[in-house]
């Protein structure tokens, strides 16, 4: 059995990458898991992962808080749109874990602002995955 939340990520990335909607607006190297200077915008980033132990009295459960970003060098109405459709993609997705189960993906909350550093903008979304 692997990492529940490898196979999350993993089971996420191929869930993304399949929709030919997201394809169209980040690209087809779009989906990265972090930001390389020099490569094309915008993009969609893994962000970070936190994981905490969810094991009630008779199953082992993993609460993961993912945390994915959407960049664009365009504006925000851009980061918008791409934030718009990830979100209706993972909310409430069924994702195939080999070895876990996924209970559940909801989306949490998304930020969206210009980066000071860069000037690009990013939306930064919340997602809480239950896995046992």
């Amino acid at each position: 059995m692997g990492s529940a939340v490898n196979e999350l990520l993993v089971a996420l990335q191929a869930h993304l990458t399949l929709d030919a909607a997201l394809g169209a607006l980040i690209g087809p190297d779009g989906l990265r898991d972090r930001r390389v200077l020099g490569l094309d915008l915008p993009a969609l980033l893994l962000g970070t992962v936190e994981a905490r132990d969810f094991s009630t009295a008779s199953e082992a459960g993993l609460e993961c808080l993912l945390t994915l970003e959407a960049w664009s060098a365009e504006g925000r109405r851009e980061v918008e749109a791409v934030a718009d459709a990830v979100r209706g993609l993972l909310d409430d997705a069924e994702l195939s874990l080999p070895g876990h189960r996924l209970v559940s993906l909801r989306h949490r909350r998304t930020v969206s602002r210009r980066e000071a550093k860069t000037g690009f903008f990013v939306a930064e979304m919340s997602f809480r995955a239950v896995v046992e």
